[in-house]
């Protein structure tokens, strides 16, 4: 099963699920969202704001690919980029903080750890800006039927914990959590970390490395004479 992750842009939006490309749930204030619905104009609002957000600020999302085929999404920023995360009452998002705003996996996708991946994809982006750490606004409900869209567009707090977040404000609807970036390093970095350490301090006699390097390169030479 071969995995790819990219940046979210103009180019690949509508490859998000149908509801979520025109879903400007987190992208505007509930007024100026409820007026562009009326007006049927939340996809031209979905495109300007990455468009703004990939301008000022740069990578806000993450497309995952399993096979080639579109399996899920996750969209953040910074909470000035975000206007619906001042109508919490958990809020405001610490300012050491990027805003997970969303994510979502096709039905047929869900139960292969690619909701972590997209977090840890996430996670490395934001920490090589500097930032500390990743808060979101979960909810407890449990909506029967089909979901109300300000429902579908706001996490599971049991999702969030799963993946590792905390609860720093607790709230009977929706707390908010936080995922602090240290600890958030996966073990394919760590390994990376301690092989790096280790041939730095143990490094191979010049002898054998001229003789590594010999014996990789003969084929090559080989084959091109």
């Amino acid at each position: 099963m071969a995995r790819r992750l990219v940046n979210i842009t103009l180019d690949n939006l509508g490859e998000l699920p149908f509801r979520c490309r025109s879903c400007v749930f987190w992208e505007l204030d509930p007024v100026t969202g409820e007026q562009a619905r009326e007006c049927r104009g939340t996809d031209l609002e979905k495109e300007a704001w990455i468009s703004d957000t990939l301008l000022e600020w740069g990578s806000c999302g993450k497309l995952i690919y399993t096979d080639g085929v579109p399996a899920g999404y996750v969209l953040f920023a910074p909470p000035a980029y975000v206007p619906r995360s001042a109508a919490f009452a958990t809020s405001p998002v610490s300012p050491d903080a990027v805003l997970l705003m969303t994510a979502r996996l096709m039905s047929e996708f869900t139960g292969r750890g690619l909701g972590r991946v997209l977090v840890q994809a996430v996670a490395g982006d934001v920490a090589r800006r500097g930032l500390k750490a990743i808060e979101a606004f979960g909810t407890h409900e449990r909506p029967s039927g089909r979901p109300k869209p300000n429902r579908a567009c706001v996490l599971p707090a049991d999702y969030l914990l799963a993946v590792g977040f905390k609860t720093v404000r607790p709230h009977p609807h929706y707390p908010r959590l936080r995922l602090d970036l240290k600890a958030t390093v996966s073990w394919r970095e760590d390994v990376e970390y301690a092989l790096e350490r280790l041939v730095s301090t143990i490094a191979p006699p010049a002898s054998i490395t001229a003789l590594l390097v010999t014996r990789i390169c003969m084929p090559c030479c080989a084959g091109s004479s």
